[in-house]
């Protein structure tokens, strides 16, 4: 039975991940309704597994980007999304959200971390998406390599909404882009890459902090959920940057507020 919701947590995370829907909104109440924290081995343990299941989405952007991520190793290469200056744009991207959570950690924890924040989250997101496609700024830079400095810093200030549960990073990274004037796909495809230094750095922060913790058994679990979360991340992806290049983002903002509208249910009857 561990394993099989270990499964489930995984294929929750990797479909959810690069959507904008909120992964970590889905996970809260995929917790809740699997009763995971108790199955996994306590909250310590549960937020290991979270990371490795993390992991396990950030490879599979990896792996359906091995050329891209192959010029941003290429120290040597110049100019347009690629060497020192892609990773330099990804770090601004990536600095607002990473400092702010560090500073908040423990109040986000303590405060928004439940299915009622969840909702809310779920629904501001919703209005905001049917906001920005409604009036839509005018697209002034298409590709990943047309990317400014601006543009990196401003997606990254955005981002930092996505510390709400629901809100969604992947959601407030696209839109984010979409308002300062880059196309659909475009902003769809940063996010992916926008995900990978803020996922590792949090992984990196709670191995470090939990590694003494972890069992054994708690290792084939994890094993279970990374495996889970890397196929359907991918495929997610695959299907995302397809699906974003013949249509809005309105959908995602209708199940939005469906999936608030359940939790608002859900939360009031218990």
């Amino acid at each position: 039975m561990g394993w099989l919701q270990a499964a489930v947590m995984g294929l929750v995370e990797g479909i959810t991940e690069f959507l904008p829907i909120s992964s970590t909104g889905h996970l809260i109440l995929a917790g809740e309704l699997l009763d995971f924290e108790r199955t996994i081995g306590g909250e310590q343990a549960a937020k290991a597994f979270d990371i490795f299941i993390q992991l396990g989405a950030i490879l599979a952007v990896v792996v359906a980007y091995p050329r891209r991520f192959g010029r941003l190793a290429n120290l040597a290469a110049d100019g347009g999304f690629a060497g020192w200056r892609g990773l330099a744009l990804l770090v601004l991207t990536t600095l607002p959200g990473a400092l702010l959570a560090v500073a908040l950690q423990k109040q986000i924890k303590e405060h928004l971390f439940s299915s009622l924040s969840v909702a809310i989250g779920a629904a501001v997101g919703a209005v905001w998406i049917l906001a920005v496609e409604r009036w839509r700024p005018r697209v002034r830079r298409e590709g990943l390599d047309a990317l400014t400095w601006r543009d990196a810093l401003a997606v990254g200030l955005f981002q930092c909404f996505a510390l709400w549960p629901g809100m969604s990073r992947a959601g407030a990274t696209i839109l984010g882009g979409m308002m300062v004037g880059i196309d659909r796909r475009t902003a769809t495809e940063y996010s992916f890459f926008a995900a990978v230094p803020l996922l590792c750095g949090a992984a990196v922060y709670e191995l470090a902090k939990n590694y003494r913790d972890l069992q054994g058994a708690q290792l084939t679990l994890f094993a279970v959920g990374l495996v889970a979360s890397f196929v359907f991340a991918f495929l997610a992806v695959k299907w995302l940057l397809h699906f974003v290049g013949t249509h809005t983002l309105r959908p995602f903002a209708w199940y939005r507020l469906a999936l608030a509208a359940a939790v608002l249910c859900w939360w009031w009857w218990r």
